[in-house]
């Protein structure tokens, strides 16, 4: 019997915020600025993209697919001459591994954390790569040794692969990357005001994208979501749900059952501690 994609979706939610600490905790954050990068976001671009190279904003604001590119370009490339991408991967790495270690603590058992890093690296050492960039670059390098390490590593290539193909419907199906944030917030998963700020629109611009979805049917002039607009958006999930079901099939049904069951206390555990917000410019976090 074929697997139901929902599946895949219930994986993410307790993968991303194990990932996410990388973006909102003290440690990552620290270690970041104390590589030399200057300010949250080139940090952001510079941890993120380091898997790619030395890398400068087209590549990098076409595979990250929804930032203004003057935001791209004011950290990249002048992020490596500050530290190399060689820097950025071991401080994001030792940052994030710090944080899990307070956040989850003792709150879950070391034999659960390490049978869930294990089950999640047999997951993402063999999903298929074709298409998937971020998911490549990452997948190609070394794999750390410390349950907790393994943990967050894994949980980044199993999220970008998830990214990859989801950036890939947008393109297939005609949402440009500044578009599917104005879209994605009329569909409630992320408020307005956060993904203008976020993601460096000012009015005029939001107006315009409203304007030409609405041109295509999919928006209201007002903003939200006509029925058609809804239609998409629920086949763009559906399809990213089944694009990213391929990451399991190295896990049998138990075994990601098993999987699932062993990343919700730790996902919580991240959650409880507080530094990720309730909601993010990538969506709900996990309750």
């Amino acid at each position: 019997m074929a697997r139901d994609p929902a599946r895949a979706r219930d994986v993410w939610r307790r993968l991303e915020p194990i990932h996410a600490v990388t973006y909102f905790s003290p440690e990552p954050l620290a270690a970041l600025a104390d590589a030399g990068y200057k300010g949250f976001w080139m940090g952001y671009f510079a941890g993120r993209a380091a898997p790619l190279g030395a890398v400068g904003p087209d590549i990098v604001g076409a595979l990250f697919y929804n930032f203004a590119p003057s935001r791209v370009a004011r950290a990249l490339p002048d992020a490596w001459s500050y530290a190399g991408p060689d820097v950025a991967l071991r401080v994001r790495l030792e940052g994030a591994v710090a944080a899990l270690r307070r956040l989850v603590g003792d709150a879950v058992p070391d034999a659960d954390v390490r049978e869930a890093a294990e089950l999640a690296a047999t997951a993402a050492r063999s999903a298929p790569v074709d298409g998937r960039a971020l998911f490549a670059a990452n997948r190609a390098l070394p794999w750390p040794d410390e349950p907790l390490a393994v943990l967050w590593h894994a949980a980044t290539l199993l999220r970008e692969h998830r990214g990859d193909g989801h950036v890939a419907l947008l393109v297939a199906l005609g949402l440009s990357g500044r578009e599917c944030n104005v879209f994605q917030s009329a569909g409630g998963n992320v408020p307005r005001e956060m993904i203008q700020r976020a993601r460096d629109y000012d009015e005029a611009e939001w107006s315009g994208v409203v304007a030409g979805l609405a041109e295509r049917g999919l928006m209201h002039p007002d903003g939200t979501l006509t029925a058609d607009g809804d239609a998409l958006r629920a086949e763009l999930e559906a399809r990213t749900d089944a694009a990213a079901l391929c990451a399991y099939d190295a896990l049998d049904d138990a075994q990601l059952d098993r999987l699932t069951e062993l990343l919700t206390p730790i996902a919580r555990a991240v959650v409880a501690g507080g530094d990720i917000p309730p909601a993010t410019p990538m969506g709900p976090t996990l309750q």
